[in-house]
């Protein structure tokens, strides 16, 4: 009891590649960080503009709301490891990535539609356009971190 004696067994395996980092893990908790700083943030910001002017621009707050939805649902499964919550993340990031893309176009195509920004306006722009890179860094770190392909 206590006693252990080295064997073979306990020996690295120098023909064995060494272990992935799990994904939420290392350059993974920077991912998650800025997903929950994304989340915090545009809640508040939404929940701010629903309960204080919600009539002025409710498809701007509206869309707020859904992008706050959208980085809470992400940044949740992107601290798992779990493979139901890589397919979640998955789903969140593309779903972020076509709200970027897509909110971003319209915000140019019909700017009297959003009289006030939103997260994903013009790309982004009123957040440094994080939000426009924010999915592909995600999607390229969840594609990296498949499950079945980690340690």
């Amino acid at each position: 009891m206590g006693n252990h004696t080295v064997t073979d067994t306990d020996a690295v395996d120098e023909n064995r590649p060494p272990e992935k980092t799990p994904r939420n893990r290392g350059v993974g908790m920077l991912i998650i960080t800025a997903y929950g700083v994304f989340a915090v943030s545009s809640f508040a910001r939404a929940l701010y503009q629903i309960l204080t002017d919600f009539s002025t621009s409710p498809v701007s707050y509206l869309l707020s709301a859904f992008a706050a939805a959208v980085y809470i649902l992400a940044t949740l499964a992107l601290a798992r490891t779990t493979p139901v919550a890589w397919a979640v993340a998955l789903v969140a990031v593309l779903i972020e990535m076509a709200g970027v893309l897509g909110v971003g176009l319209w915000t140019y195509l019909d700017p009297e539609l959003f009289n006030r920004a939103t997260v994903w306006s013009h790309f982004g722009e009123g957040y440094g356009y994080i939000p426009l890179i924010l999915p592909f860094i995600g999607l390229f770190w969840l594609l990296r971190h498949r499950p079945g392909r980690e340690a």
